[in-house]
């Protein structure tokens, strides 16, 4: 087992001490976080908040004065906070089925979704592992039925939807700026939406949004601990060894960070956490761009094999790869996988570790209807670093271990 190096599973943005220091000390920065994010996407609004899953919650509690519909269509393999945070805001799921070998919604079930329940407030397309998902197909849905798009956009800052970054198809987006997941301030979101829809958000902000000090300067005390923690030689020891502690009970959807309660923080993010986001966003593009490399050579090396399938960007769209997807056609060889892998230090992971209806703690919430494309993506996947600190020879050790199963 690797002790000594280990690499994150995820592409996030390391934090440097000349970073920290210009958001204590307000060095050489102008404007805001928010302007960052408007100049960046080409948006009129944007708003920092807690997390992604607290800019989803705001936008259902302004969509809630918008419209008297209650259902939101959510896809099958999604991160379980999603449907907490409907809950929690009053409103009902109905699970739409993705894809076999991608993470759109299924076309036939959609549509007969859509077109068969009247009550459809919005829909909620996720750019999974940074893959821009059909929002076109959906947007004439969309105009026919009369409900409302709200990309989630959490894993994909930066990369790009028919030449248009992804979040600005919409009426509504959300990103997450939570640890591992690219530009990051260790847990934070940014709410995006259409001038339409700037009076709307700014009202739900300022009934749910409220000071909380001490939550606050224990995010600023963990912010700390990511930038000791997040590099390959102290990494296990804040991520693996707690994953093999949840092992050891039997609770794996703790072990693998899938289990979560209804009552997430909404609370105002600081100007220090905001002022480190100002100081690493201008490395956003060229992180991307190293992810997009490391990614290109996973496909370049197991091109064509047999077996095996990865999940790439469609034809004129482009990823920023916060992780690469592989599909086997044999759930054995995964296991395998996963197997071989243990203890490597590579970071091959899972994204979820079930179809979002097979999560024991969400059955009141999203029901227990099958999602036979979902499970088989998630009984047959692994996920493959393109964290910047993987070396070319430990992308080489790892193709060459894929290539022997």
């Amino acid at each position: 087992m690797s002790l000594f190096r280990e690499i994150p599973p995820t592409a996030g943005l390391p934090i440097y001490a000349g970073e920290l220091f210009s958001a204590f000390f307000k060095r050489n920065q102008r404007g805001s976080l928010e302007e960052d994010f408007k100049n960046y996407l080409g948006v009129p609004y944007a708003a920092v908040t807690y997390s992604g899953t607290a800019a989803f919650y705001l936008i259902l509690e302004a969509l809630k004065t918008l419209s008297p519909k209650k259902t939101l269509v959510i896809p099958s393999f999604i991160c379980p906070l999603i449907p907490l945070a409907i809950k929690r805001a009053g409103l009902k799921v109905l699970v739409c089925d993705i894809n076999r070998d991608n993470f759109n919604f299924e076309a036939n079930q959609i549509k007969e979704l859509c077109f068969r329940n009247r009550d459809i407030l919005a829909i909620v397309p996720v750019h999974l592992a940074g893959i821009p998902v059909d929002v076109a197909a959906l947007q004439k849905i969309a105009r026919e039925n009369n409900f409302f798009i709200i990309e989630d956009c959490a894993q994909s800052l930066g990369a790009l939807y028919r030449d248009k970054k992804t979040g600005t198809s919409g009426d509504f987006a959300f990103f997450s700026l939570c640890r591992g997941k690219g530009l990051t301030i260790y847990e934070g979101g940014v709410l995006i939406c259409k001038h339409e829809f700037i009076p709307a958000v700014s009202a739900a902000i300022k009934s749910f949004v409220k000071e909380d000090f001490f939550s606050e300067n224990i995010k600023i005390l963990e912010l700390f601990g990511y930038w000791i923690f997040y590099r390959p030689l102290l990494f296990w020891f804040a991520f693996s060894l707690p994953q093999i502690f949840w092992e050891i009970q039997g609770k794996a959807e703790k072990a693998f960070i899938e289990y979560f309660t209804i009552d997430f923080s909404l609370h105002k993010v600081s100007e220090i956490r905001k002022r480190l986001g100002q100081a690493i966003f201008p490395r956003l593009e060229t992180q991307i761009s190293k992810q997009r490399q490391i990614a290109s050579g996973y496909i370049s090396g197991l091109k064509d094999r047999k077996g095996i399938k990865l999940i790439t960007e469609a034809d004129g769209d482009s990823s920023n790869y916060p992780y690469l997807t592989l599909l086997f056609d044999d759930p054995a060889k995964r296991d395998r996988a996963l197997h071989i892998f243990k203890g490597s230090g590579l970071g091959l992971a899972r994204i979820y570790l079930s179809a979002i209806t097979d999560y024991g703690y969400l059955k009141d919430i999203v029901g227990d209807q099958p999602c036979p494309n979902a499970r088989y993506v998630a009984r047959n996947h692994i996920t493959l670093s393109t964290s910047s600190f993987l070396r070319p020879e430990e992308l080489d050790s790892a193709i060459d271990k894929l290539k022997k199963i």
